[in-house]
């Protein structure tokens, strides 16, 4: 079997072109990241046809240049990995097609990566490093869950949204409010300037039992809210985001501590997108245990975290037919552990 040291991550599972080099020894060696974020924000959202088009116009650039960034040619890489599922198919095919292909023409192996399981190992490559097993809340544009990390590829799901992602909720709000796209930050924004108690929205489902999460009712909350304080005047804009952003903190802290609880764990790691919100990250440092999460960089998505988890696959002897498969849904519980 050929010894993987420098292997290649392509990330093109929604609306960010992530491309970097990974290496064994000395860690990332180079990424860069393409956000469609002026694309797609005309349209309040992700198109997903003109996701798939931008990824195909930016992908061989960005490969180029993460690869002279890095001080190699292609022919030093000795794995390539691929974003291979959940996303939007359209995306995904994009860099499969691309990874597959390169890996191909390399005569070296490839690996298509589970997104959320690059995610959850996105905190291995910083300095401190979450010691097995621990609780991860992925919190992004698509996705809210709680997982139990035990092992890579070793994942068991607690909890998950049974309707809007947080990433999602927080688009929807920003909308409501006539705010631009992506929501997050620019409700971050604004409520650093509101007043976090002016609104006492519902902390959704914190009320009954279960790891669950539902964010719809929160947006419904919101929507009443602006309806009923006509004209609104850009301070009340203000604490409803202020308000908002409150709410789902305490959501998900609450729902952070039964599952510390109920697993027995002493770390609890943040990742996915939302993980870069502050006062999220402010609120669960209250919680009785140790919190990590990756730099803001390693939050969104990057390829540095699909080289980092498709290495730790690849060096375990695991790789893809010559074929090319992608998934717009693929349950983390059916990921096979990588052996120590």
């Amino acid at each position: 079997m050929t010894l993987i040291q420098c292997v290649l991550g392509i990330e093109t599972s929604c609306d960010e072109t992530g491309i970097a080099v990974f290496h064994a020894d000395t860690g990332i060696k180079s990424q860069h990241v393409y956000s469609q974020f002026e694309l797609h924000s005309r349209y309040g959202g992700v198109v997903p046809e003109l996701a798939s088009r931008d990824h195909i116009r930016k992908i061989a650039p960005l490969v180029q240049q993460s690869l002279d960034d890095a001080g190699i040619t292609a022919s030093h890489l000795d794995g390539i990995a691929y974003t291979s599922g959940p996303g939007l198919i359209g995306a995904l095919m994009v860099g499969a097609a691309f990874g597959r292909s390169l890996a191909w023409s390399l005569d070296v192996p490839a690996i298509g990566v589970h997104h959320m399981e690059a995610h959850l190992l996105a905190p291995l490559l910083t300095e401190r490093i979450p010691t097995f097993p621990f609780v991860a809340l992925l919190v992004s544009g698509g996705h809210t869950m709680l997982v139990l990390v035990t092992k890579i590829g070793s994942y068991r799901l607690l909890g998950q949204s049974l309707d809007d992602a947080v990433g999602e909720a927080f688009d929807k709000t920003a909308k409501l409010l006539g705010l631009d796209y992506p929501g997050g930050p620019e409700i971050a924004r604004l409520a650093e300037h509101g007043d976090p108690q002016k609104f006492d929205f519902p902390r959704p489902m914190t009320n009954r039992p279960g790891l669950d999460f539902s964010f719809s009712g929160l947006k419904t909350a919101v929507k009443n809210a602006v309806a009923s304080n006509k004209p609104a005047s850009s301070q009340l804009i203000a604490d409803v985001a202020a308000s908002f952003e409150r709410a789902v903190a305490e959501t998900l802290v609450i729902k952070c501590r039964r599952a510390l609880d109920h697993t027995q764990s002493q770390t609890l790691v943040l990742s996915g997108g939302v993980a870069a919100n502050q006062t999220l990250r402010n609120y669960v440092q209250r919680l009785d245990c140790e919190v990590l999460y990756p730099p803001m960089e390693l939050c969104t998505d990057n390829g540095s975290m699909i080289a980092f988890a498709g290495y730790q696959r690849l060096a375990a002897g695991y790789q893809e037919p010559l074929s090319v498969t992608s998934q717009a849904r693929w349950n983390i519980e059916e990921l096979e552990s990588v052996l120590d």
